[in-house]
């Protein structure tokens, strides 16, 4: 059997890079056949680019003060993507909602990371939100990117209890775990060739994808029906 080549990824990010991280072990230990290609960030003293850096892997940043206008950010920002030439994009801490135009020339080509049940609590703040409207569970979910924000197409979600004595830091610190074993997992569908963007949207296992994977449930299997 043929093993396909190593997906090619460009990752974007705008702190300290953990879910970076998480892929570049996963990369490391052959969880995930892939390679980090590029690190791009929007801001030069984020940590993502420091890590990116010790593994040897190019990167660049970009001050947004520096352009007149959002969509000229976005436009030059993504020239540098494009040169890299990546199969997939992954906004890994992203914290810059991109211009429409930019996010339909990459539509199916490029994912995004979010620490909340979408389509609940989109934005910032989401475990404060969680905890604020009483949820009874929280986590995070991988989709691919729209020019909505936070939305697009949902893939796979993974979720933890809120606990009665929960506050943002110790439910954040546990949906940040499950976000380093959700990310790689879905990178590992699309490099394996099991997830792609087909007919405006995600199927996996030659399936449309009806409703999101629970992570990390269904994962190994090839029913992607959920009837």
């Amino acid at each position: 059997m043929q093993i396909p080549r190593p997906l090619s990824i460009a990752v974007l990010a705008s702190g300290r890079g953990s879910n970076l991280q998480a892929l570049l072990d996963a990369c490391a230990n052959g969880r995930l056949n892939a390679r980090v290609s590029l690190v791009g960030s929007d801001r030069a003293d984020a940590q993502a680019l420091v890590r990116a850096e010790a593994a040897g892997i190019a990167h660049f940043s970009l001050d947004p003060k520096d352009f007149a206008e959002r969509a000229h950010f976005d436009a030059a920002l993504f020239e540098r993507v494009a040169q890299a030439r990546p199969d997939l994009v992954v906004l890994a801490g992203y914290m810059r909602i991109l211009a429409a135009a930019t996010v339909a020339d990459w539509q199916g080509r490029m994912i995004n990371i979010h620490p909340s049940l979408l389509p609940l609590h989109r934005g910032l703040h989401t475990h404060r939100k969680a905890l604020a409207q009483g949820d009874a569970e929280h986590g995070s979910s991988v989709h691919f990117v729209s020019a909505e924000l936070d939305g697009g197409p949902v893939i796979a979600q993974a979720r933890t209890p809120v606990h009665a004595d929960d506050d943002e830091r110790s439910l954040g610190q546990r949906v940040l775990q499950l976000e380093h074993q959700l990310l790689p997992s879905v990178v590992a569908l699309i490099a394996d060739g099991r997830l792609e963007w087909q007919q405006g949207g995600p199927w996996l296992d030659g399936q449309p994808l009806t409703r999101p994977l629970d992570w990390p449930h269904r994962f190994q299997t090839a029913d992607a029906s959920l009837d």
